[in-house]
């Protein structure tokens, strides 16, 4: 099989798909382009260079489908991931949340919740 350089530049590692000599995944790029960001939003977003997000972009249009099917399981097993550490962990946030404040805490609790209100709007 022959590589071109932008092939070269895109390494399988254990984390999967990624731009050689980073730890940033094609899955990380594929979060901006499915959201439409531009390329040069994208390079600034990762502090990559303009061959790393040309090699990367290129390897995502020329391997689309390949990249789309591990990018959605990818996003799957992430999903599950965030599924099990909340069950996991819904007893002890339940717990935190119903001790008491903490003496001196009441103006800062009462910014915070005027901040929390005017976000909700």
């Amino acid at each position: 099989m022959t590589r071109t350089n932008n092939d070269a530049a895109i390494i399988r590692t254990e984390r999967g798909l990624t731009i050689a000599g980073t730890r940033i995944t094609l899955y990380d790029v594929m979060d901006y382009v499915k959201a439409q960001y531009p390329p040069k939003f994208i390079r600034a977003m990762l502090s990559l260079t303009d061959e790393q997000i040309d090699a990367a972009l290129s390897y995502i249009q020329t391997h689309r489908v390949a990249v789309e099917t591990e990018y959605q399981t990818v996003l799957q097993e992430a999903e599950e991931l965030r599924r099990y550490w909340e069950d996991k962990n819904r007893e002890l946030f339940a717990k935190i949340a119903a001790q008491p404040q903490k003496p001196g805490t009441e103006a800062i609790r009462a910014k915070l919740q005027a901040a929390k209100a005017k976000l909700s709007l």
